[in-house]
């Protein structure tokens, strides 16, 4: 599998103004190591689900000063599902071939060589990277964060599935028929499929995120519902 030519970074987004600046921070740092290291345009898209808070105002007041070095776009709409809405976003980008997926939360700061990581990693051969997520540090107390990291185990070889930390080239996203509209786990769902067509893929930590803590999560049975299991209050 050739290394990709361009990449996608794709953030469903509802009600999320007090987080996404620093997402998208995180996000655009990310863009502009992939371009600088590895010579590759990366774009930027925002689906904005149903929000009635400030985030579309807040995505529109950036792009300006994102361009014309960084390409962040955005998508609204009423899709009530986070699968339909990553598949919207999805679905905007521009059709052509060596075009790579990168997803992940509104509420998710990722790593500086975040893209440059699943890039390379792409490039030898992987159409699928399942990368790992941690809550931060802030949002728990001390006891919590003991407890969650007794619980995992994170290192290559992982077993977790997240959207906040998944890449996969288009072409294997459209083999596998893409996101389904599902209002959880459709990171699950998708990445099932991907394996089914016979895709190399890897779960890998070099490329681990951090998500918030919160409690109080969009998605219902997402990370903000696993936390208040894990870590009853």
């Amino acid at each position: 599998m050739p290394a990709p030519e361009h990449l996608a970074v794709i953030i469903p987004a509802r009600n999320e103004e007090q987080l996404l600046p620093a997402c998208l921070a995180s996000v655009a740092t990310a863009v502009l190591m992939l371009e600088e290291q590895c010579g590759v345009p990366a774009a930027v898209t925002v689906v904005l689900d149903s929000c009635t808070d400030g985030s579309q105002d807040l995505v529109a007041g950036l792009q300006p000063d994102w361009a014309p070095e960084l390409d962040l776009g955005m998508v609204a709409g009423s899709f009530g599902l986070v699968g339909a809405a990553r598949a919207a976003g999805i679905a905007a980008q521009p059709q052509r071939s060596g075009l790579w997926i990168s997803t992940t939360d509104a509420d998710t700061v990722v790593p500086e060589d975040w893209l440059v990581r699943q890039y390379r990693l792409a490039g030898v051969g992987y159409g699928l990277i399942l990368g790992t997520v941690v809550p931060d540090p802030a949002d728990l107390s001390a006891e919590e964060l003991a407890v969650w990291q007794l619980q995992h185990v994170l290192a290559e070889g992982h077993p977790y599935v997240h959207g906040a930390n998944l890449g996969f080239s288009a072409a294997a996203y459209r083999r596998a028929g893409g996101f389904a509209p599902l209002a959880a786990h459709e990171d699950v769902d998708l990445v099932a499929r991907i394996k089914e067509t016979g895709t190399p893929w890897i779960a890998t930590d070099q490329t681990r995120v951090i998500t918030s803590g919160r409690r109080d999560g969009r998605a219902p049975e997402g990370f903000s519902q696993f936390l208040c299991q894990l870590l009853p209050r």
